[in-house]
């Protein structure tokens, strides 16, 4: 008699939204292989698991998508099963349950063990740092603290995330000794506020002393800083950048405006003469350093005025890196009792110009480049380039460093000298130092 043969099941992870979600597929991946699950990232599997981002319309459109793509292939017989989790189903778990109902199961942000045990594992809590990285094997994200306790008045994040939690020091500098033993070089610290790290567990702002505490990882060569809050910065945490070489001469400070009245209305604690004092204070502490940002147009109530500001502010402060979105008019914040009056044209016509501003600043910094000999990190090949990064660009978001592959020869994942033979408006070429 022939016995039906068990079907070996493959998970397949796939992440959307920001870095964030990353780690968090990364943990999820780790957990389901120390279970002896099979599992992917982004291929093959007859088990989806969707980690989905809520923050901002078009995000929850493109994780809305994705989970009506499988849920067709689900009933087209393709994959056998559907869970989502994340941002969205954190945000939104009723109605999804309504609106899509063939999902399996929906999980929030803090429902790890509960799709573990959905996909027939157990969750493990002797695992610290064991995760499944997806990134290139040169750098990989640490997300040192959880959730956020800023007011912002456009921001959903403590919705779906919930109070600031940070991770301890010992159990950070045990994820970066494992992450340093895979051959990662480049660790990339993320929060949804870095600042605030530590105020919870040591009752100060801690963050000066857990980068003293990375630095002394061997084999970390880079560490680099993600999202700060303008607003209560630990300056301490510029004479670590100063004094030790492994921590990049590199900040990303999300300011989102710099109009009085915006940032009142935006609750973010600070003033656009505080801002520009911090500013100078960082410039003045770490020259080297450089700083990326992030800005909103279009919030509500933003007249020509607050915009011409924001404009005259981004000309003068010749921000290294800057990226601008438009506002988005999201439930269950406080601004969403204000009226989203900037129309979307306009919007996008705001979002555009200061984009146009920042690409002829970026033009004539990387103009001063051309010549200089930078240390970068090479990432990956694409077509005929190999790319890298020096250490005031983190990987997707910034500038690249494009050489010839078909002229030379660098190896990925390694650092390597690299000559600037010329620049555009964001990326660099240049050739390796021999």
């Amino acid at each position: 008699m022939r016995t039906k043969t068990l079907k070996k099941n493959k998970i397949n992870v796939v992440t959307l939204g920001c870095s964030k979600n990353v780690y968090d597929s990364e943990v999820l991946m780790g957990q389901l292989k120390a279970n002896d699950k099979e599992v992917v990232h982004e291929e093959e599997g007859n088990i989806v698991v969707i980690n989905t981002c809520g923050f901002i319309a078009n995000a929850k459109e493109e994780s809305v998508n994705t989970i009506l793509e499988y849920v067709q292939k689900k009933e087209d017989g393709v994959v056998d099963k559907v869970f989502v989790t994340g941002c969205l189903s954190e945000r939104y778990k009723p109605d999804l349950q309504k609106e899509i109902p063939n999902v399996d199961e929906y999980f929030g942000t803090s429902e790890l063990p509960g799709l573990l045990k959905a996909l027939g594992a157990d969750y493990k809590h002797e695992l610290i740092g064991e995760r499944l990285t997806t990134t290139p094997k040169n750098y990989a994200y640490l997300k040192i603290a959880e959730g956020c306790d800023r007011p912002c008045s456009f921001c959903a994040i403590p919705l779906m995330r919930g109070k600031h939690k940070s991770t301890p020091i010992e159990d950070l500098v045990t994820e970066a000794e494992k992450l340093a033993a895979k051959g990662v070089k480049e660790l990339i610290l993320i929060a949804q506020d870095l600042t605030y790290y530590g105020l919870d567990l040591y009752k100060k702002r801690n963050l000066a002393e857990l980068l003293e505490a990375l630095v002394k990882v061997e084999g970390i060569e880079w560490i680099r800083l993600h999202y700060a809050f303008p607003a209560g910065f630990p300056m301490d945490v510029l004479d670590v950048m100063n004094r030790e070489p492994k921590v990049c001469n590199y900040l990303d400070i999300p300011l989102q405006h710099i109009s009085d009245r915006i940032l009142k209305s935006m609750r973010r604690g600070t003033t656009e003469a505080k801002t520009t004092k911090l500013l100078k204070e960082f410039r003045a502490a770490v020259p080297e350093m450089t700083i990326r940002t992030t800005l909103i147009v279009g919030y509500p109530g933003e007249t020509e005025e607050d915009f011409e500001i924001l404009k005259n502010w981004v000309i003068a402060m010749r921000f290294e890196r800057l990226g601008c979105f438009t506002y988005s008019h999201e439930e269950n914040t406080h601004a969403f009792s204000l009226e989203d009056d900037v129309p979307e044209e306009v919007k996008q016509e705001r979002a555009n110009i200061i984009m146009e501003i920042q690409s002829q600043i970026s033009w004539e910094l990387n103009q001063k480049k051309v010549g200089e000999t930078f240390r970068c990190i090479i990432d990956r090949k694409e077509g005929n380039y190999f790319i890298g990064r020096t250490e005031f660009d983190s990987p997707d978001v910034d500038n690249e460093v494009l050489i010839d592959a078909a002229k030379h020869y660098v190896k990925q994942g390694e650092f390597v000298d690299i000559k600037i033979t010329e620049a555009a408006d964001f990326d660099l070429y240049g050739e390796p130092v021999v």
